[in-house]
């Protein structure tokens, strides 16, 4: 990248100094068409100029995106291994150990969640990848937010902070139906729980609302965490982006759970914005229309 920088930045430099070079030949030659050949190099200068904007805008962006794309291949490489090597560690131990029932069911228990978190990992990066070739349909079907919603948070709910506490706090309204694809949504929605977990500190309260209001279906996920600076905000759903901060980049990730939530929401034509919590964190509102 740095060669083509090299390379782009030389042509400009030949053909600035090409122009100069043959404008002063034609000056000296014809004196009288001095007007003409100073507006056609005037002109070309303004060409090239917006052409080595746009060029130089355009390897910059394939740039960052090359770089965006080594770090998710390291991130997920992370990703993969630590559940892995967890998985791995806790059936040696039931093969090797002498453990009673319940030490056996809480390692299996472990292995499970373990093998969960890979699942929606590899089923992140396949929805990713169908939405960028334009390969998947977005299949719909009327089915329970509620129940979905409520599944999710079951599933992730974690309770071994003190006294046992549980660290997601949800208000879902019973009966609340939607139209739409309920295996996009399962990730939409486990994508902005997850990163609620993910950038709070450990055992921080994490707050999933699920209500109708005025004819639409609101999905609020709240978190008291490192929050997400303004200028970030606009960036954050763009694919591999992760926000700059180095308490973000010591977090695991891939870069492509926002991404999706916006393709799949922007599929069903419902909003999502991001806003502050008080007094520090982030509030994720996905909106929907009533179907």
């Amino acid at each position: 990248m740095k060669r083509s920088l090299v390379i782009f930045y030389a042509l400009i430099i030949y053909a600035v100094a090409q122009l100069i070079w043959w404008g002063y030949q034609l000056v000296s030659l014809q004196h009288k068409k001095i007007g003409m050949i100073l507006s056609e190099g005037s002109m070309f200068v303004i060409v090239l100029s917006f052409g080595a904007y746009y060029l130089h805008r355009s390897i910059n962006r394939e740039r960052k995106l090359q770089e965006q794309k080594k770090n998710f291949l390291l991130s997920v490489t992370h990703e993969l291994k630590s559940p892995l090597a967890s998985i791995k560690l806790l059936l040696q131990t039931i093969q090797k150990r002498d453990l009673t029932k319940a030490q056996i069911q809480d390692f299996i228990g472990k292995s499970l969640l373990d093998i969960e978190r890979l699942d929606d990992m590899v089923e992140n990066m396949l929805l990713a990848s169908k939405i960028e070739n334009r390969s998947y349909s977005f299949p719909k079907a009327s089915f329970s937010l509620s129940v979905l919603v409520d599944s999710i948070v079951n599933r992730l709910q974690i309770t071994k902070c003190d006294g046992n506490q549980q660290i997601i706090n949800a208000e879902i309204e019973p009966k609340i139906e939607i139209t739409g694809d309920k295996f996009a949504l399962t990730s939409v929605v486990t994508n902005l729980v997850e990163n609620a977990i993910k950038y709070s500190k450990p055992c921080e309260a994490v707050e999933v609302k699920l209500f109708q209001k005025e004819g639409r279906i609101h999905l609020q996920v709240a978190d008291h965490g490192i929050g997400i600076a303004d200028e970030e905000k606009s960036r954050i759903f763009d694919k591999f982006y992760r926000v700059g901060s180095e308490d973000t980049r010591n977090t695991k990730g891939t870069g492509l759970g926002l991404y999706i939530v916006k393709q799949v929401l922007d599929k069903h034509e419902a909003s999502i914005r991001v806003k502050d919590n008080r007094p520090e964190g982030s509030i994720f509102e996905v909106v929907f229309g009533l179907t």
